[in-house]
């Protein structure tokens, strides 16, 4: 098998292919273990790629244990790769920064343990934006144009699941750090519902909007991942005590008759003419599928961007106030000057930011009432080029931190379940269009994605990249 064809199966055909002795789990991890080689000296991806022997010693362990009908799970022998702000035991876990460059956590976080006890094999550390927070993710490049940036903070997971230099990956979503790095690179990006998934052992950046999720190639990987890492965790007192769903199995109940609410306002607004188009095509195809389109205002997006930025700053400065005055010279200049900005808020002002939140979730809530999902694009443009700090929007000037981020930040403030899925590219870019459900609705939401996947073939394109 080569790495091509790879990218074209699910997990569950992966794993299907291991268990029927057609390809074993030694053969997979030395498939990819070549991809990495392959391509990473270009695209960047990886912080840390763990040791080949031992990584072998592993799969072939995996290997008996399917043989003798005893796997750990249901993805024995998967190699996942980690993004590098998630606690490994015994490997280096930087978060991007010289802070934390030498740090060698001495247990795995919740998710790596649930993946661990599901029988994946860590194969390696993906890079990420310093403390996850940017959306550069240097020095990883974008696989499509090795000129333009994969987004991030999840950069490295987002390019290497494009790029085939890994078979599934995690990320965490601040502001959209899942979605925006998968809107770029052309892949699979969820950000599941504030909660639903454990954050014990990932680095915090802002306590009340971190979310962690899977990045994978296809929207059923980002099932089944979810199937495995979701759930309570008493080391997460925030973790939601909900049953977990069977979210694969969900995907089958298809969505004739689904409500797709469509904001008028804002969403497509200061956006690229290729985006919209490619989004309202999608919207196009889910009515042909039988979906029913309803337009609506969405509410409060003043006091939605002010609140957001208050909350997230006021969160991260707090967590990082020593390290910023004792080392302000060992972070990065963008990330040390946003730091900075959040000392000089108020708390009172962070006080009124958590009553908006309420606020706003609220109105959002009544709306919900007429539509089962809301669809919108996922970023205003395809990837930039590295180094570029403003987009222009119809002669409009406007930063590009704040424009990558206009149409995923308002999702975390209110912990809604979002979905990025490729639907087009432009100039051999990918597009993104980001499907957003009720709380604790990611079934609903992964089977919108899903049955978009199964009438285009987007997601079976693959970004080339030389030697």
């Amino acid at each position: 098998m080569q790495a091509s064809e790879l990218r074209k199966l699910t997990l569950l055909e992966i794993a299907s292919l291991i268990r029927s002795e057609e390809f074993s789990p030694t053969d997979l991890a030395r498939l990819v273990l070549e991809q990495i080689r392959h391509t990473d000296n270009r695209v960047k991806a990886y912080v840390t790629v763990c040791d080949e022997k031992d990584l072998l010693i592993q799969a072939e362990a995996s290997g008996q244990r399917l043989k003798s009908h005893q796997a750990a799970g249901q993805l024995d022998g998967i190699p996942i790769s980690v993004k590098d702000n998630f606690e490994t035991e015994g490997l280096r876990t930087t978060c991007g920064s010289k802070l934390f460059r030498d740090y060698i956590p001495s247990q795995d976080c919740t998710v790596v343990k649930r993946l661990k006890q599901a029988g994946t094999i860590i194969l390696g550390k993906l890079n990420t934006h310093e403390f996850a927070l940017g959306g550069i993710s240097p020095p990883t490049r974008n696989p499509w144009n090795l000129d333009h940036i994969p987004g991030g903070s999840s950069g490295g997971s987002a390019a290497a699941i494009a790029v085939g230099s890994a078979v599934v990956a995690t990320g965490s979503d601040t502001t959209g750090s899942i979605r925006l790095p998968a809107s770029f690179c052309g892949v699979v990006g969820l950000k599941p519902t504030y909660s639903r998934v454990s954050r014990a052992g990932v680095f915090p950046n802002s306590w009340s909007l971190d979310h962690v999720g899977p990045i994978t190639k296809h929207v059923e990987d980002a099932a089944l991942l979810l199937e495995i890492i979701a759930g309570y965790d008493e080391d997460d007192p925030t973790s939601s005590e909900r049953p977990v769903p069977q979210y694969v199995a969900g995907l089958k109940a298809g969505i004739t008759g689904l409500r797709v609410g469509i904001p008028k306002n804002y969403f497509f607004e200061r956006c690229n003419e290729d985006v919209k188009k490619a989004v309202m095509k999608a919207i196009d195809l889910l009515v042909d599928l039988d979906c029913e389109v309803i337009d609506f205002e969405f509410p409060l997006i003043k006091e939605i961007t002010t609140a957001y930025s208050t909350i997230s700053l006021c969160e991260t400065t707090s967590y990082h106030e020593q390290e910023i005055a004792q080392r302000p010279k060992d972070f990065q200049p963008d990330v040390k000057a946003l730091l900075e900005r959040g000392l000089f808020i108020p708390a009172t002002h962070y006080i009124k930011a958590l009553r908006i939140r309420a606020m706003v979730f609220r109105e959002v809530m009544k709306l919900f009432k007429n539509f089962d999902v809301i669809v919108t694009p996922s970023a205003p443009m395809t990837a930039p080029p590295v180094g570029q700090n403003f987009v222009t929007f119809e002669d409009r000037h406007e930063r590009l931190d704040i424009a990558m981020f206009r149409y995923l930040g308002p999702f975390n403030l209110i912990g809604l379940p979002a979905l990025s899925i490729p639907c087009g590219f432009s100039n051999r870019l990918p597009m993104g269009m980001q499907i957003v459900g009720r709380p604790f609705e990611e079934e609903t939401v992964l089977r919108v994605g899903n049955a978009y996947e199964k009438s285009t073939l987007w997601h079976l394109e693959s970004p080339e990249v030389e030697e």
